[in-house]
């Protein structure tokens, strides 16, 4: 490491050093701004780089393109804005974020956060205020996806890990998975105003009770309209056994809609040539700021739906969801799949599913004197 100094009398730090067989002359800073014990750790760290084989000048570029938490905060809230359908709601997503956030991390790098910097961001409102917490909370954890999945850090969600740091909130009760079924119309009605391909694979989901990775890798060639049957393969299916499902029309109406683009898979990803990645719909419901629930709980829905609300025998709600009989003896025996009995099941679900919220009854003040 050497110490520069131009005509002018600047001085600045200069690291001589040999990189995959060749010699570079790598700037360290003046000596205005790095300190000679600043400069010898950032010459170590370069030394370390080349010594493995990379070029600290490449790392140094490399890290230079990696956003702030702020900058990619505000990139994902550009994408995000198409799919918010209320422009208050919009605008609230990046201000919660301004308000409680960019003040604790904003200006780091989105790769060098980690859990205890969350938990210092969440702890001064974690317990004032908790359905704000909830929220940035929530928010933080999109903007984290998005910049892994845009490569600019590797690794689990630093969010994830948060909450045994945190205390639970006064009077807490534990999430539930499952929406409760008699507020499925209304999640399908909200359901229908968001836009992509894993809001029309959710709805999809929802309709066939089927499991997360089933749809997002349905290809066209298992489906056959014109009988209303989507088929699996044994493959595909967690029983490893051939699965067919009755498709309602509505379920059928997405399909035919989704197959329309001519991709491999019927619900593709950014990547047409890849299937929508299964984070997608969990995704969409954290945009939903539908946090409580999961993507699996649908099928809990449905099976709570067809225990409570009909008098299907229990072998048909069990093959709808594509449960193994778990009595061997009764397995041996049992060679159909009760196809035309969960035909009608599907049926009524999607029917049900469509059911209009019940509005509230009005009374007209006058007649009511």
């Amino acid at each position: 490491m050497y110490l520069e100094i131009d005509p002018s009398g600047a001085r600045r730090w200069l690291l001589r050093i040999m990189v995959q067989g060749r010699r570079r002359d790598i700037g360290l800073g003046g000596t205005t701004w790095v300190t000679l014990s600043e400069a010898r750790e950032k010459a170590a760290a370069m030394r370390k780089i080349a010594r493995d084989g990379g070029d600290p000048l490449t790392e140094r570029m490399r890290q230079r393109a990696v956003p702030t938490f702020e900058q990619a905060a505000r990139t994902k809230h550009t994408e995000l804005k198409a799919t918010f359908k209320n422009p208050k709601h919009s605008a609230q997503w990046v201000s919660t974020l301004e308000t409680y956030v960019f003040s604790h991390i904003g200006g780091m790098r989105v790769d060098v956060i980690d859990t205890p910097d969350i938990l210092r961001t969440l702890q001064p409102i974690w317990t004032a205020k908790p359905e704000t917490a909830r929220r940035v909370r929530q928010r933080m954890a999109v903007v984290f996806d998005w910049a892994k999945a845009a490569g600019h850090r590797k690794g689990d969600n630093p969010v994830s890990g948060v909450k045994h740091g945190l205390p639970k909130h006064s009077g807490e009760q534990q999430h539930f998975a499952a929406l409760p079924y008699a507020q499925i119309s209304a999640f399908v009605l909200s359901l229908r105003d968001q836009e992509g391909t894993a809001a029309r694979a959710l709805e999809f989901l929802i309709l066939t009770a089927a499991r997360t990775n089933e749809v997002t890798g349905a290809k066209p060639d298992e489906f056959d309209f014109e009988s209303a049957i989507w088929t699996i393969p044994a493959e595909r299916m967690k029983s490893k056994r051939v699965h067919r499902v009755p498709l309602s029309a509505r379920a059928i109406a997405i399909a035919q809609k989704a197959i329309e683009d001519k991709g491999e898979f019927v619900f593709p990803g950014m990547d047409r040539e890849k299937s929508l990645s299964n984070m997608a719909m969990l995704q969409l419901l954290e945009r939903m700021e539908r946090d409580e629930i999961t993507v699996h709980g649908f099928r809990s829905s449905f099976r709570d739906w067809t225990a409570e609300q009909t008098n299907y025998a229990r072998d048909v709600c069990e093959m709808a969801l594509a449960h193994t009989i778990g009595n061997k003896t009764e397995a041996a025996y049992r060679r159909g799949d009760l196809f035309e009995k969960r035909r009608r099941l599907m049926a009524e679900w999607a029917k049900y599913c469509e059911l209009k919220p019940k509005a509230g009854k009005v009374v007209s003040i006058n007649k009511a004197a």
